[in-house]
């Protein structure tokens, strides 16, 4: 199931480069497969593309985790935290918070 959605999500990213909800959810398929180095670099575009897409952050920083890149992941989740701040999302800041505590020590400002 997940090549034939994966096949899918490719379609929709090259009919459409921009739409970041395919991006995203073609790096949560490639996890599915265990292949977080590409679910990675599929968010890292996406970051890089549109940066306040902010489901990225929680995911990307949970891949680095999973790939013993907690330096990374501590960033990602610090970046993420400012975008949520940004754009007032209580849920989404909390979940980063969450997942920063849980990997650092640090109680440093956002």
């Amino acid at each position: 199931m997940s090549l034939n959605r994966i096949s899918q999500l490719e379609i929709y990213l090259k009919e459409d480069p921009n739409d970041a909800f395919s991006k995203y959810a073609l790096a949560l398929e490639y996890s599915k497969l265990q292949n977080n180095e590409m679910a990675i670099r599929l968010l890292c575009q996406l970051k890089q593309q549109q940066p306040e897409y902010l489901a990225l952050y929680y995911q990307l920083g949970k891949f680095y985790e999973l790939n013993q890149q907690q330096d990374n992941a501590i960033s990602i989740y610090k970046y993420g935290i400012q975008i949520a701040q940004k754009q007032n999302n209580r849920h989404t800041l909390s979940e980063l918070k969450q997942a920063l505590s849980e990997i650092s020590d640090a109680d440093d400002e956002y």
